[in-house]
């Protein structure tokens, strides 16, 4: 439960943001809703900035989103739930920045470690062993069976933004659906997605 003593230092606008998260912990799924209507367009705007990449900030804005509900038992009213969610998105964008540049770090140059000695990468083939290869098929399959395991609507909007790899956009203007219900509907079906896998993770 989320304490909510001493809330004599928030706005009325963080009292609001407080009773939502209450009201979302016991389950009541408008409460998210609003939530994300609330700070989707300013988180949106602030991974933007932090990423350059319209794509990778629609991702990123979801993916905080997904963390700070999945923590909101976490939260505490010492602070206003903006802040606290700020503070979410921009450390899972700073280590989504980080991750790119280890992958772009060049590979003769290699990296200065914390005691000053370089690091090389080895450069190894991307191709896959034939070994790599099935088990890359294999994943996928799993994948795909875990997928069609979902209800319709997320089913196909997952498979529009994973495997046909279209934009957010483009599913919204194919399935004339509103923007905002593409992005809320593929966070609801990554969730799903993340609990079936974790169930199945001995199988693949």
């Amino acid at each position: 439960m989320v304490d909510e003593q001493n809330q004599d230092h928030l706005s009325d606008k963080a009292k609001r943001d407080l009773e939502l998260v209450q009201a979302a912990i016991n389950g009541d799924q408008a409460a998210y809703g609003e939530l994300m209507d609330r700070y989707r367009e300013s988180i949106y705007y602030m991974m933007l900035k932090m990423v350059k990449n319209t794509d990778d900030a629609d991702d990123l804005t979801i993916e905080a989103f997904g963390k700070a509900f999945n923590r909101l038992t976490q939260y505490s009213p010492n602070f206003a739930f903006s802040t606290w969610l700020f503070k979410i998105a921009s450390n899972n964008c700073i280590d989504h920045i980080r991750k790119k540049r280890l992958k772009v770090t060049s590979m003769d140059t290699g990296m200065t470690a914390h005691d000053g000695e370089t690091v090389y990468y080895d450069a190894r083939s991307n191709t896959l062993d034939p070994e790599e290869t099935i088990m890359h098929k294999q994943k996928v399959l799993h994948m795909r069976s875990l997928v069609s395991k979902l209800k319709p609507r997320y089913r196909i909007l997952v498979e529009k933004r994973y495997f046909e790899e279209l934009s957010y956009e483009e599913i919204s203007e194919e399935l004339g659906l509103p923007l905002g219900t593409v992005k809320a509907q593929l966070f609801r079906a990554r969730d799903f997605l993340s609990n079936m896998i974790e169930n199945t993770k001995d199988t693949i």
